[in-house]
Order: C-alpha cells, then structure tokens, then sequence
C-alpha cells in the first residue's frame, strides 16, 4: 500500500484531473440530502435528481416525511428502484428525526447511523457535504479505485475509509471521497481508461503483469510441453543404428 505521502500527491493529481468533485445530488439542506442519499442506493445520481424536486415540495420537513404513508410515498420514488423498502426507511428516518431529535438531523456518525435505513457511507455524505463535518463516504467507486491504485488494500468499505481518512488530514476527506468517486465513474471504470488517467504512472493496477501498461514486467511464458500424439495417430518409428 502507498505511504502517506504518496497518498496525498496521487489525491492532488486526481484533485487537478477533477476540478469540480461534489456530490451529483441535489440539495438544499441536511435534511433533503439525507433523503436524496437514501434514495440513491441502487439508483444513479441523475434519477434521483429528477424525483426530489417534488418529493421536497411535498415533503419539505420530518415532521411531514413522518406523516406521510407507503401508499402515498412510493408512487413518487418508485423509479428509483426498490421503492418498497425504502418507502420505509424514509418514514421511519423522519419519524424518528422528530421523535429523537426535534425534526433535525443531527451532526454525529453515531446519531445517524441508528436512524432506519441509514448506514455509514449515507451518514458521511450528509456529514461531509451538509453539516460541516469531515466525512470520507466510502461507495463501490472508491473501493474499485483506492485499490487499484495502490493507496488502499481492503474490500471492506470501513477499513478502506480509515485507511484514506489516516493517510489525509480531516479537511481533506469530503473531497477525496467525492475525487475518487468521479475519477471511478469517468476514468476507472470497470474497463478503466487508463490511457486518459492522471495518475497511472502511480497505479498499480496499471504498472501490474495483469495491466495494460506495455512495460510493466510480465510473466515469463511457461514452456509448452512435448504434445502427446492424439489416439489413434500412428507413432513414426526412428530406424535402429
């Protein structure tokens, strides 16, 4: 894995490839990005976009979130995708916004992940982009593209996020997070792009055998064995000496 160091300057490349990293979502308030995250699980950036602005007319508060029913809320997200289930987080978020406390989404990790449907890269985002808190929210994006590059080594979304978080100071994370996150979804894709990547002379995917870089060290062929003659094939008898 990367040093520190070498963490920061590959995020200031990436940082530069990537001016304008922000969440895609949008929003006004803490409340409407928690509801907006929410939402966005299974679902991409863009159709969300395209249900909130009602979904916040109608329901601009927790208090009226909270009110609301399965039968009225999941005609309006159904596009989204699972829209059952989260037609229930959703109201059991508000509901207990309002129960706990005061219709307002408090500013603490551990506050919000005990709300219903709420886990810890939702609590980040709202964190890091709404409340002013430093939060680094760890999506498929970033797992893909942390390991690959070399400047995070685990497959589980919480080690990777205290590897990054403990590599750069807390001013740094919310950005991070949202570089590492565009460069996945422009760049390092699943079939990533590397010939376009800011940092792929830092990669270790793309320094890697299995890279496509062209003079990355490569495994030596295995010799091919002597090929048995197929059944049935007459064996060429050598004459004596």
């Amino acid at each position: 894995m990367k040093t520190p160091a070498d963490t920061r300057r590959i995020l200031d490349a990436l940082e530069g490839q990537h001016p304008d990293a922000d969440t895609e979502l949008h929003y006004k308030n803490a409340f409407q990005l928690l509801m907006a995250t929410m939402l966005s699980a299974q679902s991409t950036d863009q159709r969300v976009n395209l249900v909130t602005p009602a979904l916040f007319s109608r329901y601009p508060d927790a208090k009226s979130l909270a009110a609301a029913t399965p039968a009225e809320l999941e005609p309006q997200i159904h596009s989204t995708g699972f829209f059952r289930a989260k037609s229930k987080s959703l109201i059991g978020m508000a509901q207990a916004l309002v129960e706990k406390h005061h219709g307002k989404v408090p500013a603490d990790m551990a506050a919000l992940v005990e709300l219903p449907g709420v886990g810890r890269k939702t609590a980040n985002v709202v964190l890091g982009h709404a409340l002013g808190v430093p939060g680094l929210p760890v999506d498929r994006h970033v797992l893909r593209v942390a390991n690959r590059i070399g400047i995070a080594e685990s497959d589980d979304p919480v080690a990777v996020e205290q590897q990054l978080c403990g590599a750069l100071p807390a001013k740094r994370w919310t950005r991070a997070s949202d570089t590492l996150i565009l460069h996945g979804r422009r760049v390092c894709r699943p079939r990533p792009k590397c010939e376009i990547c800011a940092v792929a002379d830092a990669c270790d995917y793309f320094n890697s055998p299995k890279g496509p870089n062209p003079s990355a060290t490569r495994r030596a062929p295995s010799r091919q064995t002597e090929a048995k003659p197929r059944r049935g094939t007459p064996r060429v008898r050598r004459p004596r000496r």
